[in-house]
């Protein structure tokens, strides 16, 4: 796994330390010798994890940190802060400035790589869902780590799977207050809820007498509905080798016993500020696919989505031999209420035509805007003798109910073309069958409107 970590220190034999032990391993190394420099290297967006010295001259790391996490072009990097300094208090400050992680001087190899590697790998995830939210701009993607507010509302709800009763006793009273703390008592009831509740974070305990914890947090990141939570591993001081095996395995972050509650707590925050950024951008991600395929005045699907769909809904039929069957329906003399009511009157029609063609489908029909006033119906499973009855079903409805427009107390009649095609099983195509639900929309048209017609092969 390869990056660009940039290191930050003003004594240059402690860069050329932390370099040549990340060269080592393939990483791209950037350097800066002081604060300002950092944050311009960073504010160029070829960085994917800073190293950061905190006692320099002028701008000290934290502040460096601190003006990292406040730009939203740059909150997104993971900063680790590399110190001499060991006192809780330097960690919790630290963290409350943005801080992902912390590394002690002299730098241990092994926890400064898988660290690294740790971080990388959350720092992909969050670069590819920034990209495919950016594709819209409205939902102010790079805003999104920057906000406070991603940690105001509804305490954090966390799972904590720890087999002593005394110990998570003594973590729910640390984290009284800032979290909502659940407890499971053995590995596999803990991974069956973190699987079935809404955590935002999960705290594993490595004190269980006959289950390797490593093991729960590889389950974890294995099922779909856990990988993307939050890990934090609570240790011992005598437990480095299963640490780093954890950051390995795609552990979040660690606690040494004995615990201190602020720290606690600020790594805790630091892990549900960052799950809530992704979860937004996901949500973000989820929106731009559903507009890009749905059409924005009726809420139906749209072209571009039954183009790219309905091969595959033909193409199943023919595998299984299975009946599907097409309409094409158009408002007839559209112009007309446009003429007469404005294209508000008309935006009005289509809605309502929408809404009655959802009512009269099954859930497994495709229903799409095909452009303007024409609309599209695909039928799986259906014989186009019965795809008849439903487009007359249709045509009935639309023709005796008239539609409300521009506050008319009488209505106004509107009546529907549609035309109707089946899949032939041998050599049918996409085209084809378009085609002659095209041409059997034409012959309604032609043969007085207001009418079904069905196209054979």
């Amino acid at each position: 796994m390869t990056a660009r970590i940039l290191v930050v220190d003003d004594i240059p034999a402690n860069v050329k330390l932390l370099e040549v032990r990340l060269l080592a391993e393939y990483f791209e190394v950037l350097t800066a010798f002081n604060g300002p420099d950092a944050i311009a290297a960073c504010e160029d967006g070829k960085v994917d994890v800073v190293l950061l010295d905190v006692m320099m001259p002028g701008m000290d790391g934290f502040e460096v940190c601190r003006r990292l996490k406040a730009d939203p072009a740059t909150a997104h990097i993971p900063v680790v802060m590399v110190t001499a300094l060991d006192h809780v208090t330097d960690r919790v400050r630290g963290l409350d400035v943005g801080a992902d992680d912390f590394l002690t001087k002299p730098v241990n190899d092994l926890q400064l790589i898988t660290r690294v590697k740790s971080l990388v790998r959350l720092k992909v995830l969050t670069d590819e869902l920034r990209l495919r939210a950016s594709t819209t701009h409205s939902i102010g993607v790079d805003e999104l780590l920057a906000r406070s507010d991603l940690l105001k509302g509804e305490l954090p709800k966390v799972l904590l799977i720890d087999e002593q009763s005394s110990s998570a006793a003594h973590i729910c009273a640390l984290l009284d207050g800032a979290a909502d703390v659940q407890i499971a008592a053995d590995p596999q009831s803990g991974l069956f809820n973190a699987a079935e509740g809404a955590y935002e974070c999960i705290i594993v305990s490595s004190g269980f007498s006959d289950f390797d914890p490593l093991r729960l947090c590889s389950q974890l990141r294995s099922l779909d509905r856990t990988r993307s939570l939050p890990i934090v591993l609570l240790v011992n001081k005598e437990e480095d080798d299963l640490t780093v095996r954890g950051l390995e395995l795609g552990i979040n972050d660690y606690l040494v016993r004995p615990l201190d509650r602020q720290e606690l707590i600020a790594r805790l925050r630091t892990q549900v500020r960052r799950k809530r950024y992704n979860d937004e951008l996901r949500q973000s991600v989820s929106q731009t696919i559903e507009m890009a395929v749905t059409d924005g005045l009726t809420g139906l699907h749209n072209r571009r989505y039954l183009d790219s769909h309905l091969p595959r809904l033909v193409e199943r039929a023919a595998a299984r031999r299975r009946p599907l069957s097409l309409m094409i329906t158009d408002l007839d003399r559209f112009k007309r209420i446009n003429d007469t009511f404005g294209h508000d009157g008309g935006d009005e029609v289509l809605r309502e035509f929408a809404r009655r063609v959802k009512k009269s489908v099954r859930g497994i029909d495709l229903a799409c805007r095909f452009g303007g006033e024409e609309f599209v119906i695909v039928m799986p499973d259906t014989e186009g003798s019965l795809a008849e009855i439903v487009a007359e079903r249709i045509r009935s409805e639309i023709a005796r109910t008239p539609f409300k427009v521009g506050g008319t107390e009488q209505g106004v009649s509107v009546t529907v073309s549609v035309g109707v095609s089946a899949l032939v099983m041998e050599g049918d195509t996409v085209a084809g069958l378009m085609k002659r639900a095209d041409l059997a929309l034409y012959d309604a048209k032609t043969r007085g409107r207001n009418r079904v017609v069905a196209r054979a092969a």
